[in-house]
Order: structure tokens, then sequence, then C-alpha cells
């Protein structure tokens, strides 16, 4: 099932939605997805949904402003984690619920920090996809993939001419068939100040694969919040979320509310 709705800045945003049979008495899970995707292709395909349904609960996943079926405007001013995480709390009104679960991977990890550390509905929470840099650069790990270069890639006339170091995020942007301007408007508006972990204080769970470049020590990251368990699995920034090993770990961790 789909629905939108629009944002405080005029935007409209596709979400999704699943359930079967779903248990009333467990909040809701919001899934939150990584930059240059859609929520389908970061959360059904991989089988998280599937696996989160299965244990009786109601899913829904939002297409990030510049993403997926969502209005994608080219203007930098649009974008910015933090307005993304305006734009979660818009969700989580939609479902009617007084608390939710919240997971988010890549960039969506990082706006599901804001979210939780600023609505009280937010009881359990997941993010995977980022390390260290969300602690000592303040979100994403500009160290590792440079907004510059990414967008430099992103908007290349040909693919070959993209800096080989950031490459591979315009071929993601063409096989996922992404606006790349849209994107591009993002990496650049990316967030880069101090993330307020300590205001985070919510049963909280990292989840980072060993190969991932943007993930790398994520012991930091989940020292920084308080009572928040790690677990790693094979893999790097793109397979670590196919690893059976991932979904089962979402649904697990928020199984035990």
């Amino acid at each position: 099932m789909t629905d939108e709705f629009r944002t405080h800045d005029g935007l409209t945003l596709r979400y999704w939605s699943w359930s079967r049979n779903p248990d009333r008495t467990l909040p809701p899970v919001v899934l939150l997805h990584g930059f240059a995707v859609h929520a389908r292709l970061n959360w059904e395909g991989p089988g998280t949904v599937e696996a989160l349904v299965a244990r009786g609960r109601r899913v829904y996943a939002l297409d990030a402003r510049g993403h997926g079926e969502s209005d994608r405007p080219h203007d930098d001013t649009f974008y910015g984690e933090s307005l993304m995480a305006r734009d979660v709390r818009l969700l989580i009104d939609r479902t009617g619920a007084d608390r939710v679960h919240l997971a988010g991977y890549s960039m969506g990890a990082v706006v599901a920090l804001l979210a939780a550390a600023d609505d009280a509905r937010v009881s359990r929470l997941v993010v995977g996809g980022i390390g260290a840099g969300a602690v000592e650069v303040g979100g994403l790990d500009t160290r590792a993939m440079p907004p510059e270069l990414v967008s430099a890639a992103l908007t290349a006339e040909d693919a070959a001419d993209a800096p080989e170091r950031t490459r591979g995020f315009r071929v993601l942007a063409d096989v996922s068939g992404a606006d790349r301007l849209a994107l591009a408007a993002q990496i650049r508006a990316v967030h880069r100040d101090a993330l307020p972990l300590d205001r985070i204080t919510v049963p909280t769970l990292v989840l980072a694969g060993a190969g991932d470049p943007l993930a790398t020590r994520p012991e930091v990251l989940a020292s920084a919040i308080a009572g928040a368990e790690l677990t790693v699995l094979p893999g790097d920034h793109l397979t670590a979320v196919r690893d059976p090993g991932f979904a089962e770990a979402i649904a697990s961790f928020l199984a035990r509310d």
C-alpha cells in the first residue's frame, strides 16, 4: 500500500506500508533508506520488511525527499538530514501511534538519530551503515565520501568522467534510476554538525558491515549512545543489507519491546 503527505515546505513525499495479521499491541516500525536508493530497494528487496511483517509488525517506509517516488527538487535548500528528520515526524503523525520503532540505514541512520533525539514517540532505534563518522564528523563519513567528489560524480555528463573515488555512487544512482541532480543537491547539503547523541536514551542497536568504509569503527558510535548494542555483519556498505543476519538482527532487536 502507498500513500503520500505534504511537507512543511511544500513537497509531496510518498511512503509505503505493509502488514499481515498485525499485532496491534506492538508499535509500528518506520524504516528510513540510504542515499541514492529508495524505500523498497533498501528494505523490501533484501527481506527486512518480510522479517518484520512475519513477526506481526506494521511497517512503514518513506521515500526521502529527492529519492524514489517522492518529490525531487534540484535546489540545495530543500535538503539535509535535519529537514528529513522533520519529514519523519510527519510520517509518525500519519501512523497515529503514540510510540514507534525506528530503523535507518546510512543517510537514513543519520536521519533516525536526529529524529530519535527530538521525538519522544521513538521508543527503540536501529542505525546501520554508519560508524565513527557519526561521532567525529557529524553524520555520514565525509572523509570516505567527500561531498564535492560525490556531487561531481553525480553531475558528470558521462559516468566514465566521474571521479574514480566516488564513481560507485554514480553507478548506484544509475542502476536505481535515481534523479542524479536531486542526489547532488542532497550531498551538498549533507549534515555536518555534531549529532545530539547524548539525547538518545532509548534502546539502540548499531549495525555495520565488517568491510564497510562508511561505517568504520562502529564501536565508537555504539559507545557514544547510552546502552547501545553493536552487531557487525559480513559485507560492505551495499552487501551487508543482503546478509541474512541483517534483517534478522533488526527484527529480533525490535521484538524485545
